[in-house]
């Protein structure tokens, strides 16, 4: 059976960009859009030329791509001016670009108080605007703003607007969730009247998550008719974000009631990058991903509970929905104090320890992890503290140093510029092979410090952690009050790119830090190979 064509259109690097907390450099559109072309998105939106000097550069020379077309967003015409004499269509048609996408009001209230103009008016302008970018040939599509509410207010004008974008020759009629307030069942019924006046081999979805139905109402639009899906990276944007292509992806290609229907330019075998992609965006923007995302997250395909870890195991399809590898994820069965020795028996033979289950250290380590996880451990989000702990009962950890004893000092002071400022001091002592060896150093915070002070001489061993960087630190308080317990998670990255974390807990948050500073310094040789 022919399958038809779906189109993947991708607004990250706008509409991304008004995520709360979200700034992209120069560097970071052009090395986004390269990860979205390398997938095999169709069409990549890179901002609104003429509207910022960062914009205003990124247009000024498209990017090479491999398969995308490269889109520049902007507004129809002002009412009472002809094309030639707006700005700011103008800056669209001199954007290096092969496609143009317009934002056209389709609620009549918003025509007649946002805009000023008549219905008519508007009408005028939008037809103008496509049929201006058509001559010059781009592509064009035009995205129906707040389209569902203005069917529901006045569904003859919504609909006015899809059919003028449409026959003044838009490529595509995107028909816009703009407040993210409409569901999945209202979406298609409308996509399905609006498909009785445009064909839906040009009609488009553009949902935002409100509800927390973006990627619902971007697969009930197409069900409906519509063929042309727009949505962002990680589901980014402003608000509660838009239509995750990430979570789209993988189900139009992996789920039979799509993927036997519908085809798509991101090739079967671009999906095991997924997880990879979406993780990286995060770097990018100096963001933790989420664990529990679809698909991608690290919990996503994680079994916590003893029973499940051993179906697991035994059957992962039945508790799978797809296979994690399909999607560039894993398998992970969590260690916890809800594990057995299933869950054991994973993790080791994740870190090539392989034992057989009638081994009793296994139900030493099942024993260990428990107890501590009583007393608030946590080995999900520090794997490398687990495997420490594992290697330990194995024998497998050399002694490479002793603390003997550290200092923590905090000082409030004036500067040689006469401000007010915090300063920390940390000294560690240390003996390694025999030799003592005292460290000193001044650090951000006493955290800062105490990693810089045990970190700045240890012997023999110093080369192997002269690449260390502190990339995060996680702080969670238990049983609060005065006798608080604190969870302290921390990660390293070091040169070649490879990150890990530990876990410390204590009464006192510096000595849960300086515990998960220690594993993370032993991981390091260890995996160093040190001896």
């Amino acid at each position: 059976m022919t399958r038809e064509r779906l189109t993947l259109y991708d607004t990250t690097l706008r509409d991304g960009a008004q995520t709360t907390g979200v700034d992209f450099s120069l560097t970071d559109k052009r090395h986004i859009a390269a990860l979205l072309d390398g997938l095999g998105i169709d069409t990549i939106e890179g901002g609104y030329p003429g509207a910022n000097p960062l914009d205003t550069e990124f247009f000024a020379k498209k990017p090479t791509f491999r398969h995308a077309r490269f889109a520049a967003f902007g507004m129809t015409k002002r009412a009472g001016r002809s094309a030639a004499n707006d700005p700011g269509l103008m800056s669209l048609l001199d954007a290096d670009s092969d496609a143009i996408t317009f934002v056209a009001k389709a609620w009549d209230y918003h025509v007649r108080v946002a805009l000023g103009c008549s219905l008519e008016e508007n009408l005028a302008s939008l037809t103008e605007s496509v049929a201006t970018a058509v001559t010059r040939g781009r592509e064009t599509a035009v995205d129906c703003e707040h389209f569902f509410d203005g069917f529901k207010a006045n569904p003859d004008y919504a609909l006015a607007c899809a059919r003028a974008a449409h026959a003044a020759g838009a490529r595509w009629v995107v028909l816009c969730d703009t407040n993210g307030g409409t569901l999945p069942h209202e979406i298609g019924r409308i996509v399905a009247e609006a498909a009785k006046v445009v064909p839906g081999t040009h009609l488009g979805i553009h949902a935002h998550n409100d509800t927390d139905n973006a990627v619902a109402n971007s697969l009930a639009a197409v069900l409906a008719g519509a063929r042309h899906i727009q949505g962002t990276l990680n589901g980014l944007g402003e608000r509660c974000g838009n239509a995750n292509l990430v979570s789209l992806i993988p189900t139009l290609l992996l789920k039979p009631a799509f993927a036997e229907r519908f085809e798509i330019g991101v090739p079967l075998e671009n999906l095991a990058s997924l997880t990879k992609i979406s993780h990286t965006l995060d770097e990018l923007l100096n963001r933790s991903p989420d664990r529990h995302a679809p698909y991608v997250g690290a919990s996503a395909f994680a079994t916590k509970a003893g029973i499940h870890a051993s179906a697991v195991m035994k059957e992962p399809q039945t508790y799978e929905h797809v296979a994690p590898e399909s999607v560039g994820n894993k398998r992970r069965l969590l260690v916890s104090d809800q594990a057995g020795k299933s869950n054991i028996l994973a993790e080791l033979e994740r870190i090539g320890v392989r034992l057989e289950k009638s081994d009793d250290r296994i139900v030493r380590l099942l024993d260990e992890v428990k107890q501590k996880e009583s007393l608030g451990y946590a080995y999900e989000g520090a794997d490398a503290s687990f495997e420490l702990l594992a290697r330990r009962i194995l024998g497998q950890v050399p002694d490479y140093f002793e603390v003997e004893r550290f200092r923590v000092d905090v000082e409030r002071r004036h500067n040689a510029q006469g401000d007010l400022v915090s300063v920390s001091e940390a000294i560690v002592k240390v003996r390694v092979d025999g030799e003592v060896l005292i460290s000193a150093a001044e650090g951000e915070g006493p955290v800062n410090a105490l990693d810089l002070a045990l970190r700045k001489d240890l012997g023999k061993y110093q080369r192997y952690i002269e690449d260390l960087e502190l990339v995060d630190y996680r702080v969670r308080i238990f049983q609060g009050g005065t006798d608080a317990v604190t969870r302290v998670l921390i990660e390293f990255r070091d040169a070649k790119g490879e990150s890990w974390s530990t876990v410390g807990v204590s009464a006192n948050i510096i000595d849960a830090s300086f515990q998960a500073l220690a594993d993370a310094i032993t991981y390091k040789l260890l995996k160093s190979g040190a001896a």
